[in-house]
């Protein structure tokens, strides 16, 4: 290590004692001994790796075992904790959980992303609907009777006090509707399988019933099995053999003007070790994401993708994309 590293790591270490910079600017953890050299922040070794997730904003040193350059030092000293959570946190909403040290690395997770990935709390225009009193998305409910997890549209309303959810995207009455005075949900990552896999509690008819239920935009670990597909006009279609008389799922390949698009690579929260050349099909409901072996089959399957999309749709073609939608 040269001269000028020793006096500045002694100089980064003098910084943690500035007021702010004692506690890690995310949870709040005595002692932090990282640092974002981008974003000019003092973190704990857990969140550190957090921000090792939002790789292309804030990058992370040791404070005690890295390399410092006079630059980064300077920056450092420029911003710190207190300065970066005036702006970063200039618009927290009062009701809104600031997670400490002691909670799961789900929630310090989402925290983070909020603040520097998304930036909800720097300015109105940005800020998510969190007091707008509605909300309404898909998300992944478990059947009760089968265990398949199928795409619910849900609705969370503070005017009529209830969360309700639709069996079918278009239908107008609500399979289900649960009071938000007796509604607890707590995330449940390794029982559902996902980590923003959510366990929501209500009462029906004086009874406890449970619901399990995922977004599927959390960060997701290998989960991709090996399939046959083929494309059929509009229908893409998997087998789990080759030689399997019916179709295990079917996607409907729309064109670009009704929203539809095929994309190369997977969702920066979605890892995959064995599958590194992914596809990710766009539709107006959801998102599909497949994964191939070799570029040449990615290169391939995406050409054949986009000649479909890139194809007006005809009459019968809006016919079965209805039909798609409508299916239980």
């Amino acid at each position: 290590m040269t001269s000028d590293q020793v006096v500045n790591r002694q100089r980064v270490k003098r910084l943690v004692e500035k007021p702010g910079n004692g506690t890690c600017a995310d949870c709040g953890a005595a002692d932090p001994e990282w640092a974002s050299y981008t974003l000019g922040v003092f973190v704990c070794q857990s969140c550190s790796g957090l921000h090792r997730n939002i790789a292309r904003i804030s990058k992370v040193k040791s404070i005690l075992l890295d390399p410092w350059s006079s630059s980064e030092v300077e920056f450092m000293d420029s911003v710190g904790n207190d300065a970066s959570k005036a702006k970063y946190e200039r618009l927290v909403p009062a009701f809104y959980y600031r997670p400490s040290h002691t909670d799961c690395t789900l929630l310090r997770d989402q925290w983070i992303r909020a603040k520097y990935e998304r930036e909800e709390f720097t300015s109105v225009e940005r800020q998510e609907p969190y007091s707008a009193g509605y909300r309404e998305g898909f998300l992944w409910k478990r059947g009760r009777d089968n265990g398949q997890y199928l795409s619910r549209r849900f609705i969370l309303s503070e005017r009529e006090g209830v969360l309700k959810y639709f069996n079918k995207h278009d239908a107008r009455e609500p399979k289900a509707m649960m009071k938000i005075g007796s509604l607890n949900a707590t995330f449940q990552p390794s029982k559902i399988g996902t980590p923003h896999g959510l366990q929501i509690t209500y009462l029906k008819d004086n009874s406890t019933r449970n619901i399990f239920v995922y977004h599927e935009e959390g960060k997701q670990t290998e989960g991709f099995k090996k399939r046959w597909f083929t494309l059929d006009d509009r229908r893409l279609m998997y087998f789990k053999d080759l030689l399997d008389a019916y179709a295990r799922g079917e996607v409907f390949i729309g064109s670009k003007e009704s929203g539809y698009t095929a994309l190369p690579g997977l969702p920066p929260n979605i890892q995959s070790s064995h599958w590194q050349f992914g596809i990710t099909i766009v539709t107006p409901d959801r998102n599909f994401l497949f994964a191939c072996e070799t570029e040449w089959d990615q290169k391939h399957w995406i050409t054949a993708f986009e000649t479909v999309i890139n194809r007006p749709m005809l009459p019968q073609d809006y016919a079965v994309e209805a039909f798609f939608k409508h299916k239980p």
